[in-house]
């Protein structure tokens, strides 16, 4: 007689093993996002495990010489039904926490933008846990839609480098000189959303120098009320167009 004991089951979990360079301030971070620290020994190894909600963290020594700043030390892949929840209630930790959401150096959350279908966490490590909507396209054009045109192409590529390919370098790159190319030729609206995503990239690259000539570009657009609402909609923070697209509300 066979016995589930005889023969695999299908129910096996996976746990992710991350490199930690510093176990100090590795359980200080994921403590204050939320997660329960399950198991933590510092000597004479590391090893340190996190649990929040239905997902696990373990974490060992990294290799000797490993730069965090380089970000290359790992990562993993959480699937979810859906990926806001997740990072609202990580952005909630981190006001809490540190007064403000982590957006710039080690660590720090990626920007959710309403609609898309994933957002990373890097680690003081420099390990990059990626949540990812478990519907979301299979395939995906980088480069922009085909079936789109301009500056329109212009945005859905720098949509697909910022959110799938981590790269705000060279979505930033791909809006300023799609903008030159075809701006003037595009939409309003098309405008300005190039626009604002130059001024919300350049404030993460600490790069700010032009907002404010981007800003009184933006200002000067003939949007109307639901373009304006698109616009703002279409940066994580509403607040970094500032005086150039102010809430009508």
């Amino acid at each position: 007689m066979t016995t589930n004991e005889d023969r695999v089951q299908p129910n096996e979990t996976t746990v992710p093993l991350l490199h930690c360079v510093s176990p100090e301030e590795t359980l200080a971070f994921w403590r204050a996002l939320g997660f329960e620290v399950t198991y933590e020994q510092t000597k004479p190894y590391v090893y340190l495990a996190f649990q929040w909600s239905g997902f696990a963290l373990h974490y060992d020594r990294a290799p000797s010489g490993l730069d965090p700043s380089a970000e290359n030390t790992g990562g993993c892949l959480v699937m979810v039904d859906a990926v806001a929840a997740y990072h609202a209630a990580f952005t909630e930790a981190m006001r809490r926490a540190y007064g403000k959401v982590l957006v710039k150096g080690l660590p720090r959350m990626t920007r959710y933008r309403a609609g898309a279908s994933r957002f990373s966490v890097v680690d003081p490590s420099g390990n990059t846990i990626i949540f990812i909507q478990r519907d979301e396209p299979v395939d995906v054009e980088y480069g922009g839609s085909k079936e789109l045109q301009g500056l329109a192409r212009v945005l859905d590529n720098a949509r697909v480098l910022r959110e799938f390919k981590m790269d705000d370098r060279q979505a930033f790159r791909a809006l300023n000189s799609g903008l030159r190319r075809h701006g003037d030729d595009a939409p309003a609206v098309e405008q300005g959303l190039a626009l604002a995503g130059l001024i919300e990239l350049s404030l993460s690259l600490d790069e700010p120098e032009r907002v404010p000539d981007w800003g009184s570009r933006l200002q000067k657009l003939p949007l109307t009320a639901q373009e304006r609402e698109r616009v703002r909609g279409a940066v994580a923070d509403p607040t970094v167009l500032g005086p150039w697209l102010p809430d009508a509300n």
